[in-house]
Parts: structure tokens; C-alpha cells; sequence
């Protein structure tokens, strides 16, 4: 479908640049740089597919993917002062990574006539967050998704919207809207600061 890999390509670029960008920031060297951001850019895709069954996963597969994130990963190392000056280049590099992946995650549970909300649910946050969770680790850095920043929930959100809207609209519609309540849930966090409450380890202890 040719939808679903134009949102493959759209999210593989902006995940390999918001994790070079990253690297960049922590002072990693050209290696350093590009395996982050490959790390970004397909990990997510490899752990949804090692989960549902599909051997080996297409991201080592398709030497296309790779090949892709790696020039948006030499790209962004060319010309990083100019993607720098763009404030929250990374946090919208990231939102939309986020949407596109959460998006092609949850339809490809749906096309595997997989029909369990939470399953489909599952698959679209492990395949929007997997990447940037092991970008942060890597970088010593907690993980978004694990932070008071709401991340996991915009992935959510997304893929609930897509399961609402699947039988109802076209199914290309509905990766739409899933990226777009994703990404537009992430990025309307940032801007306003809406935060998911923090568990205080004063307050449990009493």
C-alpha cells in the first residue's frame, strides 16, 4: 500500500534525525551519530515484528529502510546548524516519528486480522516508542515514555483513534488521524506542559 510506505519513509527520516540530533547534542563521534539514529529509526519496527512473528524483521530485511535512515543520519550531520536553529527541531522530529510509527504499527496488527483493542494497542505504542526508548538509554537518559512528559499516552491516544475510526472511514483515513492525534497530542504537551503527575517516594512512604 502505498500510503503505508510513504508513512514508513516520512517516520523513518524524522526518527533518524531527532536521534542524531540527540547524539550530536551528547558529543558522540560519526559512529556514535549514525547508530543512534538508526537505533531510533528502526528498532521500534524490529521489536513489533520479532513480537508478532514476522521473521527476520523487514527493517534488517529491506536494506532500504537502512539505507534511508542512514542518509537523513549523514544529512543531519552535514547541515546541524541549520536544522539547530529550528527551535524544537528534535521535539518535532519526535512527534512525528511518533505518529508515523504508532500509526504503522497498529495497522499492521489490524492487517494481520488481529481484532483484540489492547493487541492493536500494544503494536502501535511498542512500535512508536521502542526506538526512542533505547535512544535515551543509550545516551544515559530516561526514557520519555517513563518520564513525567506525556509520550506514551500521545501513542495510545493515536491508536485508540485509529481502532474507533478503522470501520467507518477509509483505512487511509484512519492512519491520518492516528498520526495526527499522535503527533498533535505530543506536541501540545511540550508547548503547554501537560505532564502525567509524578509518584513522589516521600508521599508513598507515608
Amino acid at each position: 500500500m502505498l500510503l503505508i510506505e510513504t508513512f514508513v519513509y516520512i517516520g523513518t527520516i524524522a526518527f533518524a534525525i531527532s536521534g542524531a540530533l540527540i547524539a550530536i547534542k551528547n558529543n558522540l563521534d560519526i559512529f556514535g551519530v549514525i547508530l543512534l539514529g538508526l537505533t531510533t529509526a528502526l528498532a521500534g519496527g524490529v521489536i513489533r515484528d520479532i513480537m508478532i512473528g514476522n521473521i527476520p524483521p523487514t527493517n534488517l530485511a529491506d536494506p532500504q529502510y537502512f539505507l534511508v535512515s542512514l542518509l537523513a543520519c549523514l544529512i543531519t550531520i552535514l547541515f546541524f546548524d541549520k536544522l539547530n536553529r529550528f527551535e524544537h527541531a528534535i521535539v518535532f522530529s519526535d512527534a512525528i516519528g511518533l505518529g508515523v510509527f504508532t500509526a504503522v504499527g497498529a495497522n499492521a496488527a489490524i492487517s494481520l486480522d488481529y481484532s483484540e483493542p489492547f493487541l492493536i494497542v500494544a503494536m502501535g505504542l511498542v512500535t512508536g516508542i521502542g526506538g526512542g526508548v533505547l535512544r535515551d538509554v543509550f545516551v544515559r537518559e530516561i526514557p520519555l515514555v517513563f518520564r513525567k512528559e506525556i509520550y506514551g499516552i500521545a501513542s495510545i491516544a493515536g491508536s485508540i483513534s485509529l481502532i474507533l475510526t478503522y470501520e467507518f472511514v477509509a483505512p487511509s483515513i484512519s492512519l491520518y488521524i492516528c498520526l495526527i492525534v499522535t503527533a498533535t497530542i505530543r506536541m501540545l504537551a511540550v508547548k503547554w506542559k501537560w505532564n502525567v503527575p509524578i509518584v513522589h517516594k516521600n508521599s508513598v512512604a507515608k
